[in-house]
């Protein structure tokens, strides 16, 4: 499963965004947008926001990594035949 903040990586990248940029557009400090993107702060939605304003996306898409994961199937633990 992939983690949100490995999504705000690959999409901030793919836009060509430094991490200084992103924190300057999007308000946030540059430790903080580093923390999330390294999976070590969850943001609140009014940081979903921001982080979506500075990457000039729609939140939805922030939100489009959970999507995903539901869709993954789920593996069963698997049983000892006896």
């Amino acid at each position: 499963m992939h983690t949100l903040g490995m999504h705000v990586r690959r999409i901030r990248e793919a836009a060509g965004i430094t991490l200084e940029e992103l924190a300057r557009r999007s308000g946030l400090s540059f430790r903080g947008v580093v923390y999330i993107e390294h999976g070590k702060r969850n943001p609140s939605l009014t940081t979903l926001l921001n982080l979506a304003r500075g990457l000039d996306i729609e939140p939805s898409r922030l939100l489009e990594v959970f999507d995903a994961a539901r869709r993954e199937p789920i593996e069963s633990p698997k049983s000892d035949p006896e």
